[in-house]
């Protein structure tokens, strides 16, 4: 039996809406035809309202109590009301803050399950559910309405004429990762509109989508692009959070890269992109939220049911802080781990994305004897049928006891290897004894991945990323240089495994700017050369510097916008024509592991490691810190398939060292790559042994003829 509409009116409004029961689902806002439903979940408050707004956001127009509680799920359905409707909730409750009850039903909060937020947070001491400035801190009261700052939820409608859309699929093996921001891609980009720089639809213009296809990438990784807030010691210094881990809306877009405030300008960037067979991933931040720790303001979460969505310590006061920004969220609880879900098939099903990059994701596979392999949110994943088909990729650390574990989340997913961009650093800056962990790295990083059934392309592989210096700075400076985040130049990592090469910074030497320029092409063909899943960091492949910044995060600016004006077009030739050899040779990117195990197709080793003489290296040779040159001779798995990189064989040699002559195997080879020489066509090589110059990767490839099981054909 359906309830008995209520009619309610905020005095001296001028609407009245009648509010009937509603149902417990979806949760958040959802409109039917006839008006909105709204549920939203907490446990603790004492009643729920509805607050309506302008169409601009700054005028309360209804406050409507929600008149119906199933369990823990606050519900109503307001006849009448259709999608563009601004709102948000109050939440009434004790506040009791040392026993972590914050409610304050002055402070309008945000639904956390809004599809679409508008406007942007404007700080104010209005936003704080305590008092600032009183002794008693976060356990005083702050009687201010706070309406006027915080960004309006927004009542949507997803539909969206998707067309014959349809995701890529691409299997990992040959998946290739752009991390990508949507601004810095786009805001310099001469080929993109100007109205559209720096938005979703600029990103997908065909200039974009034109220079991704030629360099061969399949798969944008962008940095957050759910709602987040720009931080209020940021703002203080005219700085704004660039990279975007400050998420407080896990269901809505970023406003900021939108055009036209339109939930389909995102959706339409999906289409295009797999229209182009390039796939969208998302870099998500499930591990916390914007609201920082018990002095942070009260914007969504906190106000609703501070004790659920957060884990805190002690009788509740204080926030649990393994992501290093304040709090954690308590992805235990079975109605978060429920909202992170709901999120995750959200943006597969209604915005069509093909896989999610899981910051800091130690932190949400932590149970209270610490990581688990087995936790509720992994077990979740895993057994979902929709996220069954997209690509999941784990952080695999964060700043809490035990945070570190990388090899250690389950299949199906990849883990970004930082033991692969430390070691290829490490060994191209000419450190001793980094041979023998080269050879670790270019299998796929065997020795962490290669348990319980997971796959060579488990390894996310990569030099570089949006978190350190990009490529043209890890050649340019040994030393961070970041004065200008505000912060004394301590922040960013202190050891970057970087070299100058004889000068810090910017130089006009020739021979300083050819040595970096080899020294990048080495790092970048290592990198694609690897067994693995190679992620490039976007603007690598044309030469972006950020002036020695390793943590850019507050640089929204030209230290971080990639100038296409000064595009190294010779090294994106190289980074295109890397590429375009490992799609060429899938025994450079096979799923299985390579253990030098012979092979029932021909009775040859899947993996042969040899010395620039042609002989195998000795454990003498492996534990030679002063071994520079490892050739590594490639083919199909032991247990692969005829078709499937069987009947090809790869060499390749890596040469830190002086130049000297390399042994080829035997029979005829052509030679493919020499970064001594990158402009350099394949030829056939003549004669048994080649001259490899100092600081050189060369790749030779040997057509085989094709193989059956037991023998040759």
């Amino acid at each position: 039996m359906t309830a008995a509409p209520r009619k309610a009116k905020l005095a001296g409004a001028d609407a009245k809406w009648t509010v009937a029961r509603g149902r417990t689902w979806p949760l958040g806002a959802t409109f039917d035809g006839a008006g909105v439903n709204f549920a939203v979940f907490s446990v603790e408050a004492s009643k729920i309202e509805l607050c309506l707004f302008s169409d601009d956001g700054r005028r309360e127009s209804a406050r409507l109590t929600l008149p119906e509680r199933d369990g823990d799920i606050w519900h109503g359905h307001v006849a009448g009301l259709t999608p563009g409707t601004r709102y948000g909730f109050r939440a009434h409750g004790p506040y009791e803050p040392e026993k972590g009850l914050r409610f304050n039903h002055h402070k309008l909060l945000m639904d956390p399950y809004a599809r679409m937020l508008d406007g942007r947070l404007k700080w104010s001491d209005a936003v704080m559910g305590y008092r600032i400035g009183s002794p008693r801190g976060d356990l005083s009261f702050d009687a201010r309405d706070s309406a006027f700052a915080v960004p309006k939820s927004v009542v949507v409608d997803p539909s969206f004429a998707w067309g014959n859309d349809t995701p890529p699929r691409r299997s990992v093996a040959e998946t290739v990762i752009s991390e990508t921001h949507v601004k810095g891609m786009t805001a310099l980009h001469p080929g993109v509109p100007e109205g559209l720089r720096g938005t979703y639809l600029g990103l997908s213009s065909d200039a974009v989508i034109e220079h991704f296809q030629k360099l061969g990438i399949t798969a944008v990784e962008l940095l957050p692009v759910q709602a987040f807030i720009d931080d209020r010691f940021l703002i203080a210094k005219g700085l704004r959070n660039y990279w975007g881990y400050q998420t407080i809306g896990f269901f809505a877009p970023e406003p900021r890269y939108l055009s036209q405030n339109a939930l389909w300008e995102f959706q339409a960037m999906v289409r295009r992109f797999h229209s182009a067979g390039i796939e969208v991933i998302l870099d998500v931040v499930y591990n916390h939220t914007a609201e920082g720790d018990a002095l942070g303001p009260t914007l969504s979460f906190r106000g609703l049911d501070n004790r659920s969505y957060y884990r805190l310590t002690g009788e509740g006061r204080h926030y649990v802080n393994d992501s290093g920004t304040g709090n954690t969220l308590n992805v235990a609880h079975p109605m978060v781990l429920r909202m992170v879900m709901d999120s995750l098939r959200y943006w597969v099903e209604v915005m069509h994305v093909d896989g999610f990059r899981f910051d800091l994701a130690t932190s949400l596979a932590r149970a209270g004897h610490g990581f688990d392999h087995a936790a509720g949110f992994l077990a979740a994943i895993r057994q979902d049928p929709v996220l069954a088909r997209v690509k999941l990729i784990a952080e695999p650390w964060d700043v809490g006891p035990g945070g570190y574990q990388l090899g250690h989340f389950p299949h199906p997913f990849l883990e970004w290897n930082d033991k692969y961009r430390d070691g290829v650093r490490r060994y191209w800056r000419g450190d001793p004894g980094m041979t023998a962990d080269l050879a670790k790295r270019l299998l796929g990083s065997a020795e962490v991945y290669d348990r319980a059934g997971r796959a060579a392309t488990s390894s996310v592989n990569f030099v570089t990323a949006h978190d350190g210096f990009t490529l043209e700075d890890a050649v340019s400076y040994r030393h961070r240089h970041n004065l200008a985040n505000g912060e004394d130049g301590r922040d960013g990592h202190a050891e970057n495994y970087s070299d100058n090469l004889g000068h810090e910074g910017h130089s006009r030497d020739a021979a300083i700017r050819a040595a970096r320029a080899l020294r990048k092409r080495n790092m970048m063909a290592t990198l694609l050369l690897s067994q693995g899943t190679p992620m490039l960091l976007a603007g690598d492949e044309i030469g972006h510097s950020q002036n020695g910044n390793n943590n850019a995060y507050a640089q929204d600016n030209a230290v971080t916008w990639l100038d296409w004006e000064k595009t190294d077009r010779a090294f994106l030739a190289f980074v295109t024509r890397l590429i375009a050899l490992r799609r060429a040779h899938p025994v450079l990117r096979q799923r299985r592991f390579l253990h030098g195990r012979v092979r029932a197709l021909d009775g040859i080793r899947d993996l042969i490691w040899r010395r620039a003489d042609g002989a195998e290296p000795s454990s003498e040779d492996w534990n030679n810190p002063e071994w520079k040159t490892l050739c590594a001779e490639i083919r199909g798995a032991e247990h692969g398939r005829a078709g499937e990189a069987g009947g090809e064989a790869v060499f390749a040699v890596f040469n830190k060292g002086p130049a000297c002559e390399v042994r080829l195997p035997e029979g005829q080879w052509r030679r493919l790559i020499d970064t001594g020489r990158p402009e350099a066509p394949e030829t056939p090589v003549t004669g048994a042994a080649v001259t490899c110059a100092a600081d050189t990767v060369m790749v030779f490839a040997r057509a085989v003829t094709p193989l059956t099981q037991g023998g040759t054909t």
